[in-house]
């Protein structure tokens, strides 16, 4: 009962991992990783956000308009006064102070569309391994249904043999525990199996298809001192803190421009209706600040403007190191899997000629049920050992151009509508007014072809 009972729940098991009938290929995964993904959804509308501080410090340059009405009531003289008014105010000159601000901003935007690639690159790369992990474990998966059904085979023989003294119980009861042992394993596979694709579903926004394989394996870079060239100079990791510098550099510049003195032109004109002032008013006023004494704010600031940009050269230099080592790793990576993988084939080859060696004479009565279980063990592993290294090395090559800033869909040109961040940097990043703009009905129109709200 037990043994039907295990049957049954594989049969079913196996029959749920069949999943969708289309070919599903890496480079379908990818596609569709990318356009799933809420991970990138949510980082585009935090890189808006960095736009609309662009056209923040560039309506600080713009002059205020206000318009103010008031009405008082006098009591002794009994009469209602009602007073109109327009202000302007324009900031003429802060000693750079706003100008870099904008330069500043526009840093900051460059440098998170630098972190927007980086997280690409970490969406398409969760993909390869979630792809890769199925792929594997449906490997291991009818490998293993082999073994078990080579092992019923070898647990029949040895029954057979028995029955007329050729084998004694001892070796009926090894291929007993060496079956059931395969059972269990199969089992865990399928266990595996459905894991991956719940990993799958999770990075690549589907259930996983009929997987048909990964593939050629993606261009990689010459050799590996073209990638470690590649990670210094082209990352999007160090290009977002190469900005992030520069505009750590511009807030050390606006910091220090708050010593300096802010000029400051102003115009109102008000209409008074009622009361012993009654008439119109205009003026125009030139006005400067200077600060003299703050207690010691304005010092402060410009110590942790400092402070934060010598952070950012450190994080930058720290960065570069962190890249070479992604390529130093994923570059020995490769070797090991491709070392483990020429292996495996001679091993597969020597083990096969093995099990049928042992197998023969077996049958002839020169070798123990015990050799031919063993023998089997041996072939099994070897062939679960290709399968593992074939996945590293797809792995390992996906790492190297993740390493080298290359994981991403315009180098990988995967069929996908892209995400292009000017769109909305060129609608808004200017400061236009509430008034919906015809570079704004461009974007959504953008928006719209992306399938995005």
């Amino acid at each position: 009962m037990r043994l039907d009972l295990v049957r049954v729940l594989l049969v079913s098991v196996g029959l749920s991992l069949a999943g969708g009938a289309g070919a599903d290929t890496l480079r379908d995964a990818l596609a569709d990783a990318y356009r799933n993904s809420d991970l990138l959804e949510q980082n585009r509308y935090l890189l808006r956000i960095s736009d609309e501080g662009v056209a923040q410090q560039i309506a600080a340059l713009r002059p205020v308009l206000s318009f103010a009405a008031q009405s008082r009531y006098n009591g002794q003289t009994q009469t209602t006064a009602s007073t109109l008014s327009l202000t302007a105010e324009l900031v003429l000159y802060n000693s750079g102070g706003r100008r870099a601000g904008i330069a500043a901003a526009r840093e900051a935007v460059l440098s998170a569309r630098q972190q927007l690639v980086a997280l690409e690159q970490q969406v398409l790369l969760d993909a390869v391994t979630a792809y890769m992990n199925v792929w594997r474990d449906l490997q291991v998966v009818e490998v293993r249904e082999s073994n078990v059904r080579v092992l019923t085979q070898q647990l029949r023989a040895a029954e057979d043999r028995f029955e007329v003294g050729e084998d004694t119980r001892t070796d009926v009861a090894q291929a007993e525990a060496q079956l059931a042992s395969a059972r269990s394993a199969l089992a865990a596979a399928y266990g595996s199996v459905e894991i991956s694709r719940e990993l799958f579903a999770l990075t690549v926004g589907r259930a996983p298809g009929n997987l048909v394989g990964p593939g050629n394996l993606p261009p990689l870079p010459s050799d590996e001192a073209a990638a470690d060239a590649l990670a210094r100079q082209v990352h999007p990791d160090v290009l977002a803190l190469q900005h992030q510098v520069s505009a750590d550099e511009f807030n050390l510049a606006e910091a220090r421009a708050d010593y300096g003195p802010t000029i400051s032109l102003g115009a109102e004109r008000g209409e008074t209706f009622g009361g012993v002032n009654e008439g119109t008013s205009s003026s125009i006023t030139l006005s400067l600040n200077q600060t003299i004494y703050r207690g010691g704010q304005l010092a402060s600031l410009e110590r942790v403007a400092l402070a934060t940009l010598s952070a950012s050269q450190f994080s930058l230099n720290q960065q570069v190191r962190l890249n070479l080592q992604a390529v130093g790793n994923a570059y020995a990576g490769l070797r090991i899997a491709s070392a483990q993988s020429l292996a495996s084939d001679q091993a597969i080859r020597a083990a096969q000629l093995a099990f049928d060696g042992v197998r023969e004479e077996a049958s002839l009565g020169a070798r123990t049920t015990l050799d031919v279980l063993d023998a089997e063990q041996d072939l099994l592993d070897a062939r679960i050992g290709r399968i593992e290294a074939q996945t590293d090395i797809y792995t390992a090559s996906y790492r190297i151009l993740a390493a080298a800033g290359l994981l991403t869909v315009d180098h990988l040109d995967l069929p996908v509508p892209r995400y292009d961040p000017s769109d909305y940097a060129d609608a808004y990043s200017d400061a236009p007014a509430r008034i919906q703009s015809p570079q704004g009905d461009r974007l959504d129109a953008v928006l719209n072809r992306l399938g995005r709200d």
